[in-house]
């Protein structure tokens, strides 16, 4: 008998006290002493152990806390629905709502103003050095505003007013509700080719402009409905459908469309086609040329543009003379006015801007139009144009908070978006949000709040009120040139290459967006950008991938082997993992094949002619798995059933909480015998115990 299981107590608390007194005495061993201390502790550790004064057999702690943890898996409390989670969500709304009623009054409105304006609470610590960079920044950006604020409002179809209005009043709400401190708020160029290209098949601009601005200024309103829908729902994870190689490929072929429509302005042409493809307009341009066209609006034109472009270069090279490329714009309107005006150039041929209206906003809420024929076309251009203006100003908005080490808060973003486009749609301005150049140039200025947004939005309401007779002679040559300097910003040629280097599913979104934009039309990009994204994300859920694992040397984690050549599979172990995270009706006939396929390639006839199995036993991983539908289930169960044909055991390991579940409740959990464990090693070491998950 062994020496452990004839030991008496009195033996045990010997070699107990034995032990204790060479570990704290450091007692040197000798060689002999080492030798049966050494036997007597293998002796001990290893044989099986009895309970002394009953001699019950001990039981194996560690194949209990295999069954223990097993249990953890298998007494899951049943996990919350779809009902269970909408009525969480109501209950707490509701409870939130009835603990604010039973607050006073001046307790809760306070926080909540708080969380409607920040400006509330940064306004709080705001200095005199502050106003002092914020209205440096302002004026500034408000010399790039007004000249692009023209340009785009011609852009979107609308006089040159518009594009004033809009750079007003949106700024001044979002500068009171939004979270961001260096974005800069007004009309975009995709927005306004966005605008046009969708609601010119509607009316004609050019024929009925008064019904083209109502329609107009009723998407206006429901895109800035959207936004705020989007804010108080919580619903931001919709912008994301637009993925960033989508938002790259977009924005390249609305930047070529942009410069192309340009060529009007540019080259004096009378008449440029409504259609946004490449071919319709370069078929346009080239038609053009056989009526008579003149030079000079070329000439003034182009000399302007490589004047702004020479100016941006500059800025670059030298940080401190940030102000060279964002006053250049203004510099050009006022410098080509002048020569217009002086030289009577208007009389020779080149085309000027003419009567800018001045004065404050006035309303457009008579222009609404909710019950025309086009009230559902127009709803949908607005979900449109709130997508693409949200996606465009998040963007921009995180980018420039990651720079600056602070986080801005989406819903709140969207939130202020809507609020102010549903205001801009009363008070007669079209789609804002944020702009990436003239970001950039207000955080190149200096700027520390939104202040510089107010600052702006004054700056343009004096010249709406003092300052638009002096357009008057501005030559619409120099607005499309000005629109042709900020379209290089919009082409990430450096994004687009690192987008193919990196991943080239998210490449063809980025391509696909780009070629629709440039061939078919905006929304035809817009469309194919968002179905790759759709069809990548459901690609990445359902592909059926399995990957073979292999114990790490001289560890207890199992890892593709594929990945990591160094693994070592068990010997008469197949450990798959499963890589999708839907085993569903798309993917489980796959998997299953798929296992199989690895079983029976590793049969091998013995000497009396029958089937042997290299296998005894194959462990599922399912730490990848998150959910599993109804045909899954039955997958596996007929997974189950060919193995035991084979016969081999079939165990699960790691299942997330739903998938257990419904495991659990098709009754598979013990048509398998219960063989669920936490890991792989507790599945070999269980199942097969004298191979005790050695390798």
């Amino acid at each position: 008998m062994a020496p452990s299981i004839a030991a008496s107590e009195n033996e045990l608390s010997q070699f107990s006290q034995t032990l204790q007194t060479k570990v704290v005495s450091s007692v040197l061993l000798n060689e002999t002493e080492l030798s049966q201390f050494s036997q007597t502790l293998q002796t001990n550790a290893v044989s099986a152990a009895t309970d002394f004064t009953t001699g019950e057999a001990i039981p194996d702690l560690e194949k209990n806390g295999r069954a223990e943890r097993t249990l953890w898996i298998l007494n899951a409390p049943e996990p919350p629905g779809l009902w269970r989670k909408l009525l969480d969500s109501v209950l707490s709304s509701g409870n939130k709502l009835k603990s604010l009623k039973e607050k006073p009054v001046s307790k809760h409105a306070i926080p909540i103003f708080e969380a409607m304006f920040p400006i509330l609470l940064w306004s709080r610590n705001y200095t005199a050095t502050k106003f002092k960079s914020d209205l440096l920044a302002g004026l500034t950006l408000a010399s790039l505003c007004i000249p692009q604020s023209i340009g785009y409002a011609t852009l979107a179809k609308l006089d040159p007013q518009y594009g004033l209005y809009t750079s007003v009043l949106p700024p001044l709400i979002y500068a009171l509700m939004g979270t961001s401190k260096e974005i800069a708020i007004g009309p975009v160029a995709v927005v306004s080719l966005l605008l046009s290209s969708m609601l010119q098949k509607l009316e004609n601009p050019v024929a009925n402009p008064a019904a083209y601005r109502k329609l107009v200024f009723t998407v206006t309103l429901f895109s800035g409905a959207f936004q705020a829908a989007f804010g108080l729902l919580r619903l931001g994870f919709l912008v994301d459908f637009l993925s960033h190689a989508a938002i790259v490929g977009f924005m390249a072929g609305a930047a070529a469309i942009i410069g192309l429509q340009q060529l009007k302005g540019l080259l004096g042409i009378t008449y440029i086609t409504n259609k946004t493809d490449i071919i319709s307009i370069l078929e346009a341009v080239v038609n053009s040329t056989h009526s008579p066209w003149n030079p000079h609006n070329c000439i003034l034109g182009c000399s302007f543009l490589s004047f702004i472009l020479v100016m941006k270069s500059v800025g670059r090279k030298n940080k401190k003379l940030f102000w060279l490329p964002a006053t250049a714009p203004l510099v050009s309107v006022i410098l080509s006015t002048l020569i217009v005006y002086l030289t009577r150039a208007d009389k020779k041929g080149v085309k000027i801007v003419k009567h800018i209206k001045a004065g404050l906003n006035p309303s457009s809420v008579h222009q609404l139009q909710f019950n025309g024929p086009h009230a559902t076309e127009l709803a949908k251009t607005g979900l449109i144009v709130a997508v693409v203006a949200l996606a465009e100003a998040v963007s921009v908005g995180r980018s420039f908070a990651s720079i600056k080490g602070y986080h801005i808060d989406g819903n709140k973003e969207m939130l202020a978006m809507g609020v102010m486009n549903i205001a801009g749609s009363l008070t007669s301005c079209y789609v804002a949000t944020g702009s990436f150049s003239r970001t950039a140039v207000n955080v190149s200025s200096g700027c520390e709040t939104v202040v510089s947004n107010i600052v702006m939005a004054a700056t343009v309401l004096i010249t709406l009120e003092l300052l638009t007779k002096l357009l008057y002679f501005t030559p619409t040559a120099i607005l499309a040139s000005i629109i042709l300097s900020a379209l290089p910003g919009l082409v990430d040629l450096t994004e687009a290459y690192n987008i193919w280097k990196i991943d080239k599913l998210d490449f063809l979104a980025c391509i696909g967006a780009f070629f629709g934009v440039l061939f078919v039309s905006i929304e035809m990009g817009l469309l194919i950008a968002v179905a790759i994204s759709f069809a990548k994300i459901i690609l990445n859920s359902i592909q059926p991938g399995t990957e073979t694992l292999g114990r790490l040397p001289g560890t207890d984690m199992f890892c593709d082997v594929n990945q990591y050549p160094m693994a070592v599979e068990t010997p008469g172990v197949l450990v798959i993992r499963i890589k999708s995270a839907l085993l569903c009706f798309a993917n489980a006939n796959f998997v299953r094949e798929r296992i199989l396929k690895w079983v029976i390639k590793e049969q091998v006839v013995d000497t009396k002619g029958n089937l042997e199995g290299k296998f005894q036993l194959v462990v599922l991983d399912m730490s990848n798995l998150m959910n599993i539908d109804t045909t899954g289930t039955a997958s596996l169960e007929e997974l189950y059933d060919k193995l035991v044909i084979h016969g081999i055991e079939l165990a699960i390991t790691n299942p997330k909480w739903q998938v257990i579940q419904k495991l659990r409740l098709a009754n598979f959990v013990n048509k398998i015998g219960g063989k669920v464990f936490l890991t792989a090693g507790e599945a070999i070491d269980a199942c097969l115990p004298t191979r005790m998950g050695s390798v």
